[in-house]
This record gives C-alpha cells, structure tokens and sequence, in this order.
C-alpha cells in the first residue's frame, strides 16, 4: 500500500471511529437526502428521529442545535451541521470515497446545479410548512394548493429533465457515475409520487429514479425503511 493510499485509510477510518448522530424525521426529504448520502459514504450513524407532530422540533434543546427548527441536523464529533446541501458537501469533504462530486469543475458545477434545483427551487416552495401556509394563513382551498404544488414540481422536472439530457446518463443525472445530483433527486421523486404529481413528462429522471432506488444505499435511506413509517 502506498504512503497516500494508507494515509487515506487512516483518514477514513478515523471519520468512521467519530460519534455521528442524524436528527431527522422519517418522511422529510431533506433527511432523506442525508440518510442516502451517510449510507452511500459508509458511515456509521446513529438516527434520533424527531416527533414532528409533537412539536420536538420547537423544543429549546433542538433549537439550540438548530435556530430554524427544521430537520436535518448532523451531529459529527461534536460539531453541529444544518442544510442538506450543507451536510452532504461537509460529508463530502470528511469522507471523500466513493465521491459525490464528479473530479472535472464543469461536471461538478453540473451535479451540483441540479441539487440546487431541488434544494433551492423545488422543495422550499413545496414543503409541508409552504403548504400549510396557503391553507391556513392564506385560506387557499385544497384545488389552489394542489395548483400550487404542481406549477413548482413542473418548473422544477422539466429543468431537471432537460440538465440530464444534456449531461447525464442512462443511470446517473451527471455522467456515468452517482453524484449528489442523484442524492437529490429521489427523494423529490418521491414527494411528487405521494402527492399526487405525474411524472410522465419526465422519462430521463423517472428511469434514473427507479434504478437508483434499487441500489442499497437508497433503498435503506427510503421512508417506508424507517421504524416509524410503520406507526405513523
């Protein structure tokens, strides 16, 4: 083995000694994102799901690990970091095998300009705080919701649809390899699937999708894999 190889090891395996702790909440697709992203890297964690519901969101321990309130936090040798986009570059950069971001800048601007489109396009004017909003606050009926929801995910799919065409794969969204461009994209296949959305426009990403979700690291990371999916 030589020098760098072994420094690498040691590197990875200290990453892996470390106490690595998941707040989340089982059906959140950001947490879905980082649960891929943590199995795809191999690193151990520890999940503390979150009750919702119940409001440990709000809570002042969980807001004082993070002043949003929202899920995911990562918990990794005492540091706290908060953003999907955010834990899964830092992921990224304490476990750099198997990468998530291509080796050339142009493909790595690509994968990461269409995580982009789901982390800051598609799913924060979606979720279920957005929703919630333009029932309650603004008394918008279930039909305008609905609409809602649909114009963002077919502003979104079809950007997404045309980025892969340009440079993706069969398989991947960005060439021939996962990226964090996939990492993104399943779990907003999977919210557009819970409500409802038709994802027939969208053949390159649909077939990504289904084939992603075959493969280990996604299928362990799905909402239904999750021990609260069966009580919720």
């Amino acid at each position: 083995m030589s020098g760098r190889s072994a420094l690498a090891l040691l590197f990875v395996n200290q990453v892996h000694a470390m106490t690595t702790i998941l707040r989340d909440f089982f059906r959140s697709s950001a947490s879905y994102r980082v649960r891929i992203a943590l199995n795809v890297k191999g690193i151990p964690y520890t999940r503390n799901p979150l009750k919702i519901r119940e409001g440990e969101h709000r809570s002042a321990a969980y807001l004082a690990l993070n002043p949003q309130g929202l899920v995911p936090a990562l918990e990794h040798d005492g540091a706290a970091v908060v953003q999907s986009l955010a834990i899964v570059e830092y992921l990224e950069e304490i476990a750099p095998e198997p990468p998530l971001l291509p080796r050339l800048p142009a493909e790595r601007a690509a994968a990461r300009s269409m995580a982009m489109v789901v982390a800051c396009e598609m799913h924060p004017l979606c979720n279920l705080r957005v929703l919630e909003y333009l029932r309650t606050d603004l008394q918008q009926d279930e039909a305008a919701v609905t609409a809602w929801y649909h114009h963002w995910m077919t502003e979104g799919f079809a950007a997404l649809e045309g980025m892969v065409g340009t440079h993706g794969s069969e398989r991947h969204c960005c060439g021939e390899r996962l990226s964090v461009a996939d990492v993104f994209l399943v779990p907003q296949i999977y919210n557009a699937e819970r409500f409802g959305f038709n994802l027939v426009r969208y053949p390159r990403i649909v077939g990504i999708a289904a084939y992603l979700r075959g493969l280990p690291a996604f299928a362990a990371a799905a909402p239904e894999r999750q021990p609260e999916f069966s009580v919720s």
